[in-house]
């Protein structure tokens, strides 16, 4: 199912997206929950990463589109932001908040369905690359490739990320099952490293994004192996 919110101050454009979703529903087969909101504060206040697309009017009340757009970037990076407007230059601004596409007002169900097609195209090709993860105060959705590693601290997981560390409560075997990538290598019983980040290999010691990290000597065999063969499809 794809969660899409739909923000927007006009009653009457809330009610033909929802129209316009449901036809675009039966023509695609697509599964879609639509969660509206009245104005840009309603859904920056207490946002958690739980929408996949977000349709956003541009000109609204109390808190406006590219606002709310700027607040909502400093939480979710990978969410697929649409603007809706009445005036084209306004969309331009839309490059700032990595904005996917804008729709202009009135909306004709064609622009619309294909708008929806091309960020759905645009959503697939994101998960494929990306987690979501549970931590104390909500939600988060990680690119894979910013994990330098994840380090196993008890019955916790620290993710160690480009934007900074996250602690769940999980094991490593579970996010290694997750992580089904080659891009990734159990190191020791501790870690599960990204083999994009090592800077170097020696004896048993991995330096990888400035972080000195043990390798368990029977694994030391299958690190190089992985490493070898990863650096050389990089190098391809």
């Amino acid at each position: 199912m794809i969660n899409i919110a739909v923000v927007d101050d006009d009653r009457n454009y809330i009610d033909q997206i929802n129209e316009y979703f449901d036809r675009y529903m039966k023509e695609s087969g697509e599964v879609i929950k639509i969660t509206t909101f009245s104005d840009g504060d309603n859904i920056v206040d207490k946002y958690r990463s739980q929408f996949d697309i977000i349709f956003m009017d541009i000109e609204m009340k109390f808190m406006d589109g590219m606002t709310a757009a700027e607040e909502i970037r400093k939480k979710d990076q990978s969410v697929i932001i649409i603007f809706i407007t009445n005036t084209p230059q306004y969309a331009i601004r839309g490059y700032s908040v990595k904005a996917l596409d804008y729709l202009l007002k009135p909306l004709s169900y064609f622009a619309f369905s294909q708008c929806v097609s091309r960020a759905i195209t645009s959503l697939r090709k994101r998960l494929s690359t990306f987690i979501s993860i549970n931590v104390k105060d909500g939600a988060i959705r990680l690119d894979t490739s910013d994990i330098y590693y994840i380090e196993s601290r008890g019955h916790n997981l620290i993710f160690h990320t480009k934007s900074g560390d996250y602690e769940i409560r999980s094991t490593i075997k579970d996010i290694e099952q997750t992580l089904n990538s080659k891009k990734f290598f159990r190191a020791s019983k501790w870690y599960l490293i990204n083999l994009a980040h090592v800077d170097s290999f020696r004896d048993t010691t991995l330096i990888l994004a400035g972080n000195m990290l043990t390798v368990s000597r029977s694994r030391k065999s299958e690190l190089l192996e992985a490493l070898s063969k990863y650096w050389g499809e990089v190098m391809q």
